[in-house]
């Protein structure tokens, strides 16, 4: 304690010095975990928003920078023979998309007409109605469902249009569930379709001899999913036994998920290396307004050892000095940090996203903690020992 209380006076006497010091660790510590929890918020905001894929679902599709993409082509007679060869698989259907007009009454709108089945990829609730039960996959009904975004835009005064129809190119199809509108959010992201129509009716009306996007898999077990997607993988290759080395993507909910961490964690980690060059600036400093701060001190060290002050007391008491400024530093850089980030969060992150993240409050105090520590005991150290090293005979004729 009267080591902390020497030190707070030496510092306080000393205010203008002493800030200047700290400045640099401040900005460099509060930029570190500004950064850190911008990169863990967005990477979880969309994160979250991906939560919204299906445990037990994934999609395979061709490889597009193959050489002749057309060879990879999947093809309705491959997703029937996998289904029936390849164990664990509960459902398969086509993945297609197109763009079309859609008609309902006197309103029309450009939309995305989708395949579905009865088993949803994108785990939505439904504002109206219902899903497709398994007879009107079965046998292709004239049902469709609508996303939130394409129903605000057909049925602008709201209310159930579930029983109503709407036309897709020339086609008639009657609604049967509403899609709830997504979290709310500027970004405003839906997954799947404007409008989702039974696999089974997309293909009779309007796949018309256009390449499938790829397929979609429902499995019955999801532990075994990745040892699934690899068999699905093999078995394509095998059904086009005439295309020589063709290739596949498959991706899944875990598959996005590690993506999108990757990616944030990769821009996270630069930006931060960046962020720590300051921390060295802020380091050397601190190790020079230290050594300046001996050689100010060089006649009371000398009378201190005079009267019996040991090496080991000496040097404690100037890298508590040091520590005190790490300290400070670091502390006041974390709050900043901490309050850049939570700010960030909430104003633009929660707005756009619809999501509210995860703000990692340990592992930004950790950061603060271990950044103090390296920079007290790496630059500290050494002004600390040269003052516990003066000969106090010199020290007294200093000056």
């Amino acid at each position: 304690m009267i080591y902390f209380d020497e030190a707070m006076r030496v510092l306080l006497a000393n205010k203008i010095r002493t800030l200047l010091t700290i400045t640099g660790l401040i900005i460099g510590v509060g930029a570190v975990i500004a950064i850190q929890v911008l990169g863990n918020g967005m990477s979880g905001a969309v994160q979250g928003i991906l939560g919204g894929l299906a445990d037990n679902s994934f999609s395979i599709i061709p490889n597009g920078q193959q050489g002749d993409f057309r060879k990879a082509q999947v093809r309705l007679r491959d997703i029937v023979a996998i289904k029936n060869t390849v164990p664990n698989i509960s459902e398969a259907l086509p993945l297609a998309i197109t763009r079309q007009v859609v008609h309902a009454g006197h309103g029309h709108s450009p939309a995305t007409v989708a395949t579905a089945s009865q088993q949803r990829w994108a785990k939505a609730e439904f504002a109206y109605g219902r899903n497709f039960t398994a007879d009107e996959v079965a046998q292709r009904g004239a049902v469709c469902l609508l996303s939130d975004k394409i129903y605000q835009r057909l049925f602008p005064k709201g209310g159930d249009p579930t029983g109503t129809s709407i036309h897709v190119a020339d086609k008639r199809y009657i609604i049967v569930g509403v899609m709830s509108p997504p979290k709310a959010g500027v970004l405003n992201i839906q997954l799947g379709g404007d409008v989702s129509l039974p696999y089974t009716t997309y293909m009779r009306d309007l796949l018309q001899g256009h390449p499938l996007n790829g397929a979609s898999f429902y499995v019955s077990d999801i532990p075994t999913m990745p040892q699934t997607e690899v068999a699905v993988v093999r078995e394509m290759k095998r059904l086009h036994k005439n295309a020589a080395g063709i290739q596949y993507f498959t991706f899944d909910k875990k598959t996005f998920n590690q993506a999108i961490g990757g990616i944030f964690g990769a821009l996270t980690f630069v930006v931060s290396l960046i962020g720590a060059v300051s921390l060295l600036v802020a380091g050397i400093g601190i190790m020079n307004i230290m050594l300046v701060s001996v050689t100010e001190r060089t006649r009371e060290i000398g009378i201190r050892k005079a009267i019996g002050a040991r090496q080991g007391q000496i040097l404690m008491q100037f890298f508590i000095e040091a520590l005190v400024l790490c300290g400070l530093g670091c502390g006041i850089g974390l709050i900043i940090g901490l309050g850049i980030g939570f700010a960030v969060d909430q104003l633009a992150i929660v707005k756009l996203t619809g999501t509210a993240p995860n703000v990692p409050w340990i592992q930004a105090t950790l950061i603060a903690v271990i950044f103090a520590s390296v920079v007290t005991i790496a630059f500290g150290l050494y002004p600390a020992f040269r003052a516990a090293r003066l000969d106090p005979i010199e020290a007294l004729r200093y000056e």
